[in-house]
């Protein structure tokens, strides 16, 4: 069978940009626009018109909510569990239909794949003031993206360079001395404006509820677009981001945090580690471009490339758990040095093509990801430590020693593609798609190796009807598959997980306006789930996780003033095949009830001109803390609050003033646990005051 090699995939790419270019010269002069595509299916098309659940989340939508990352970006989706880690802020963990195997890895940038290594701590995030928007595909997406989670994956994109002057000066101060300094401009670089640039910074830090621990952030993206003719563009973009400190990542068991241990509970601002030992330091690079052919209005072509590295230093001391009776914490050292490197490519052509009655819509493509992560993790002991009562010595109990010295790669090629049908109203949508999938873990000490070589099919098929009236019921099947770190008795690594979904629904966007109503109900399979009958056993790839669950989700304006957002979900995701003794019991990282409403009233006239304000409730109930479903999380329920002020209207013109305040309440509560040893503290009350110039 063949298979395509990297060297010529690279190759293969070269060349068609090179013929790009070279075509652009006499390409018939096209009107120049900019296109937007959807992450569900790689290409420009209406919300009703997409087969399966999507959520889309604008720019205005989280700073209205005062998110600082992406995961916290997304807490009003349906569907969406993004308190996996609690008040954590190091990773964007985001649960979906309530997978939380991919959760560090289910994020896309601009359509490629942040290629992060969840085998490591070297995983990637983006700060959410470079993004533009954010687009949740839930369900499988394999068959456009590859490697993927059945819950669905998050695509972010990217803030560009426009060809009309603007730009953005912003301050943001809060509690727990949260101090933040931004700006973002853009605009032509010469009269004909054929070229322009954007340049967009960021300098952020915070205290964090948790001792000592801090959060530190300094970030910057330049980037220029050239429209070399009317009908090509090349944009070449870049994103330095170093986190200093990477803020707080560790847990508490269940005793202590949700049951009394010893009738005390611990203080949610209770910090494990030890201030001589705990640093998370990273380094992102991230450079590429995206080059645009349109040779007519009926067919395109796209190739987009990325190249990636990222350093990251850790030190840290958790605890282990309770030493028997007392109340005193075990605890460990834990180091890590990584350096990742990575490349992903994708090359696409669309064509717009007809063929009587039918109009299609073809997407044909081959991506290539490469991905390379040498790590050193070390360990030793640590002294034990009362958290009612803490006392921090600064010492370990030994010197460190090294325990996994590793190399990680990866490489997958994939070739793909999809034809959505128009026949009349109805809508029919087929694809598939064929990777190469190498995985090898190195051993450095012993030049032991883990390897993985396998091929996969993925396919999609929905079909969906288009009322005039912006109804649009729909029914899809669609299948990912997620390789794993995990290595049997031999020493090989498992195959990889496959997931299958059947999703119906019905989607409904009233004519002429920007309102979106959606209904979900879905049922996933996931199979070659890694497991073992005892601790010390190797694992086997025989498990299967069962999700299904309904989800509802609305966006609407009710009034000029008034807008409101509302969700609802429903997931009942079970292990319904297990060997290690948790057959038929409920996944932990998944609220089986998950419901949220925000509204934000703007007076547009009269003494409160405008002045903005926005109320949200977060509610989420029935979390497993452990796999054998001994115990659950407590329900709780979340207010955030919002001010917002156009000063403008006293003379001002283009500033405004935010206050946002999350966990209004101050609620103290446990987010979700990931076992009886490891529950996370959720956020405490959060209140932050930020000013925007725009010009």
């Amino acid at each position: 069978m063949f298979r395509p090699t990297p060297l010529a995939l690279a190759i293969a790419l070269a060349t068609s940009g090179t013929t790009l270019i070279a075509q652009a010269q006499q390409a018939e002069q096209l009107d120049t626009v900019t296109v937007t595509g959807t992450a569900a299916t790689k290409t420009e098309t209406p919300f009703n018109e997409t087969p399966q659940a999507t959520s889309r989340v604008e720019r205005e939508d989280w700073e209205e909510k005062g998110a600082e990352t992406v995961q916290r970006a997304l807490n009003y989706t349906a569907g969406v569990y993004a308190n996996q880690v609690g008040a954590s802020n190091r990773y964007d963990y985001i649960v979906m239909r309530g997978f939380s195997d991919g959760s560090l890895s289910n994020t896309f940038l601009d359509g490629l794949k942040l290629m992060g290594d969840a085998n490591s701590y070297s995983s990637l995030v983006i700060d959410p003031y470079f993004l533009d928007n954010l687009e949740v595909v839930k369900g499988p997406a394999s068959v456009l993206y590859g490697r993927a989670s059945p819950g669905g994956l998050v695509s972010m994109t990217s803030k560009r360079p426009e060809f009309e002057d603007s730009g953005e000066i912003r301050v943001g101060v809060g509690n727990n001395a949260q101090r933040s300094a931004a700006f973002d401009l853009t605009g032509p670089l010469d009269d004909e404006r054929r070229l322009a640039f954007r340049l967009t910074g960021k300098a952020s830090a915070a205290d964090t509820q948790f001792g000592p621990v801090e959060e530190k952030r300094y970030a910057i993206a330049p980037q220029l677009t050239w429209d070399i003719t009317d009908a090509t563009s090349l944009t070449l973009h870049a994103y330095l981001q170093k986190d200093p400190e990477g803020g707080y990542h560790s847990g508490v068991p269940y005793e202590g945090a949700v049951k009394s241990r010893n009738g005390r509970k611990i203080d949610n601002n209770f910090f494990d580690g030890e201030d001589d030992y705990d640093k998370f330091e990273r380094t992102q690079r991230l450079i590429g471009y995206d080059l645009e052919h349109r040779f007519n209005d009926d067919w395109t072509a796209r190739q987009k490339l990325l190249y990636l590295n990222t350093d990251v230093h850790m030190d840290q001391v958790a605890q282990l758990g309770w030493i028997d009776e007392t109340n005193e914490l075990s605890r460990a050292y834990y180091g890590a040095e990584e350096s990742l490197q990575a490349w992903t490519l994708d090359n696409q052509v669309e064509a717009n093509l007809n063929s009587g009655f039918i109009d299609h819509t073809v997407l044909l493509g081959v991506d290539y990801q490469k991905r390379k992560n040498d790590v050193v993790h070390s360990t030793t002991g640590a002294s034990s430590i009362n958290p009612f009562d803490p006392q921090y010595s600064g010492s370990l109990t030994g010197d460190a020693s090294v325990y996994a010295d590793e190399r990680h790669e990866l490489s997958q090629t994939g070739v793909y593609i999809q034809d959505q049908m128009a026949i009349g109203n109805w809508r029919l949508s087929l694809g598939g798609r064929y990777d190469w999938v190498d995985i090898e873990n190195t051993d450095k000490d012993s030049g032991a190796t883990s390897n993985l070589d396998d091929t996969q099919f993925s396919g999609r098929a929905g079909l969906l009807y288009a009322f005039d009236n912006g109804v649009s019921p729909y029914i899809s099947y669609s299948t990912a598959f997620t390789p794993t770190s995990f290595v049997d008795e031999n020493g090989d690594l498992l195959k990889p997980m496959e997931g299958q979904q059947l999703e119906a629904g019905v989607k409904y966007q009233p004519n002429g306006t920007q309102d979106r109503y959606s209904l979900a109900l879905f049922h996933i399979d996931q199979e070659n789930v890694a497991t073992k009958e005892q601790p010390a056993d190797p694992y086997e790839a025989i498990g299967e996780i069962e999700s299904q669950g309904v989800e509802l989700e609305a966006h609407t304006q009710l009034t000029d003033n008034l807008r409101l957002q509302a969700s609802y979900s429903f997931t009942d995701i079970t292990y319904a095949k297990s060997d290690d003794g948790n057959e038929g019991n409920r996944a932990i990282y998944a609220p089986r009830h998950q419901a949220s409403v925000w509204g934000h009233y703007r007076f547009h006239g009269g003494t409160l001109a405008g002045l903005g304000a926005g109320l949200g409730v977060r509610y989420r109930a029935d979390i497993q803390a452990d796999r054998a479903n001994t115990e659950t999380v407590p329900d709780y329920t979340l207010v955030d609050a919002a001010l917002s002020y156009d000063f403008a209207n006293v003379g001002l013109k283009g500033v405004t003033g935010r206050i946002n305040v999350n966990n209004l309440l101050d609620k103290e509560y446990v987010a979700s646990c990931n076992s009886l040893q490891y529950c996370y503290f959720g956020a405490e009350r959060s209140v932050k005051a930020t000013v925007s110039y725009a010009f």
